[in-house]
């Protein structure tokens, strides 16, 4: 068989079937055959010489490595988006609690705001009717004192107008005699 491959292009094989195509202009196969050797030896050497292989295989742990690594953070990152998540849908629950309690706190605050108002206002008032009924017990007190000076100084005006002196020498011989009997 291996003569069958080999055998010149008269015989009819398949080197006649080929042969035009290798002297086809820019298709040389010479060509190819220089890259696939000049390939392989860069292969070969970069392999063998370079430790390319070596290279190339802590390259791929590494990306491994990272791999993993990016894959657990990824997850971790999920559990955090998750429990946001959860968080947040709680928030509404919580905002409408909040919300309850705060009107609840109102309505108790403003209750109690009122009574304290009311209990002022009554103080006040009291406080109020004693200042009046002690300015009036004061007033009354100055319009006595008031009225009995203008009744005596208007009793001595009277007196001292209608008032002889032989009715003065009266009096004071009636008092000395008064107070001659006291003893």
């Amino acid at each position: 068989m291996i003569i069958a491959i080999l055998e010149p292009a008269a015989a009819g094989g398949w080197w006649s079937r080929v042969e035009p195509y290798l002297d086809y202009p820019g298709f040389e196969v010479w060509k190819f055959f220089n890259l696939f050797l000049f390939v392989a030896l860069m292969l070969w050497l970069l392999f063998r010489k370079a430790n390319l292989g070596l290279a190339f295989a802590n390259r791929r742990e590494s990306i491994k490595t990272e791999l993993q690594k990016a894959q657990k953070e990824r997850d971790e990152a999920l559990a955090k988006l998750k429990e946001v998540e959860e968080r947040i849908s709680g928030l509404d629950d919580q905002i409408a609690t909040i919300r309850e309690s705060t009107k609840h706190e109102a309505a108790e605050e403003q209750k109690r705001i009122a009574l304290a108002t009311e209990e002022e206002i009554q103080k006040l008032t009291a406080q109020g009717q004693r200042d009046i009924e002690n300015t009036a017990r004061t007033a009354r007190k100055d319009l006595q004192r008031f009225t009995a000076e203008q009744s005596v100084r208007m009793a001595e005006e009277l007196l001292k107008r209608d008032m002889r002196p032989d009715d003065d020498a009266r009096l004071i011989a009636r008092n000395i005699e008064e107070m001659g009997a006291a003893r």
